[in-house]
């Protein structure tokens, strides 16, 4: 990942130990980052707070002194402003039980030490991927958000990654709390493209991703004559009492069960914990239906 002629990245590395973060910089730097350092997770947080500056990714170290990596994320998963700024955890930890603790804690990914240069640029360029998402959704949300409030049924059919994250876009404005939804919805319509649509399996988006031509191979499936006719769906209907989005894709199905939940096993890699999050963050509930290909994601709405 490459960032010549566009903005740099901006990365915070919270590291008690100077090597560490020494490392770090170097790699992230020499693939076009810009970093910024903390050595404590009370100096992270002073820097969290300054309204001048912005990060796309943390990389957060687990064992510190002054304030630990968990306490520090507790704080940083506690405020709307940082509720989708992605946390990766660095440690020596690396059992099923911590994973799983940092996970459900919010931590959007796991690094154990010592880890690969590649391993390391590979889930930072996947969190940078995902914020970058985020903030064109945002960007689009607010130009939407006034145009659609009045919006009950609506039925749409989708091809393309672009298609889907348009979609994401305008249909979230229709509720309440639209960038909170518009992370899932963006998830749920991404997959419905991808792994039904095209085919596309968790071990090859993992591989693609490492290799940094997971869009490129969309495309190119998209060219090709068994996927070229194929269309998703996504509908919208609303009521009183809550929004209900249906979305359908053509492919053959997969099982969603073990990604309902966060999982130690996925922890270290690049994606995987869209639907959880999806689940957790974004709506009331989510259902999957028949084979996999349908699904079903209510928000409640307010009392009037």
């Amino acid at each position: 990942m490459e960032h010549e002629g566009t903005s740099a990245p901006h990365i915070l590395i919270v590291d008690d130990e100077p090597f560490n973060i020494e490392i770090l910089t170097e790699h992230l730097e020499q693939k076009g980052y810009s970093v910024e350092p903390a050595y404590d997770g009370v100096e992270a947080w002073e820097l969290l707070q300054r309204d001048d500056v912005s990060y796309d990714a943390i990389l957060l170290d687990r064992m510190m002194p002054r304030m630990n990596g968990m306490e520090l994320l507790a704080k940083i998963k506690q405020m709307d402003r940082f509720k989708m700024l992605p946390v990766i955890l660095q440690t020596a930890m690396g059992s099923p039980e911590a994973v799983r603790e940092g996970l459900n804690a919010g931590a959007d990914d796991y690094l154990t030490k010592p880890f690969e240069r590649e391993t390391l640029l590979a889930i930072v360029s996947a969190a940078v991927r995902d914020r970058q998402s985020q903030l064109e959704l945002l960007q689009q949300l607010q130009q939407q958000r006034d145009t659609l409030t009045m919006l009950r049924y609506g039925e749409f059919q989708f091809r393309t990654l672009a298609e889907a994250k348009r979609l994401s876009a305008l249909l979230s404005s229709v509720c309440p709390d639209p960038e909170r939804v518009a992370m899932g919805l963006s998830e749920l319509l991404i997959n419905a493209v991808e792994h039904g649509n095209l085919g596309v399996t968790y071990k090859e988006k993992s591989k693609l991703i490492q290799d940094n031509t997971w869009e490129a191979e969309l495309e190119r499936r998209l060219q090709q004559p068994q996927f070229a006719q194929r269309r998703a769906s996504v509908m919208l209907t609303r009521d009183s009492q809550e929004i209900r989005f249906v979305v359908v894709d053509q492919g053959d199905g997969f099982d969603w069960k073990p990604f309902m939940e966060f999982s130690a096993e996925r922890a270290f890699d690049p994606h995987g914990r869209g639907i959880s999050l999806a689940r957790m963050l974004s709506f009331d509930a989510i259902e999957y239906q028949g084979n996999g290909n349908t699904v079903l994601a209510r928000i409640k709405l307010p009392a009037a």
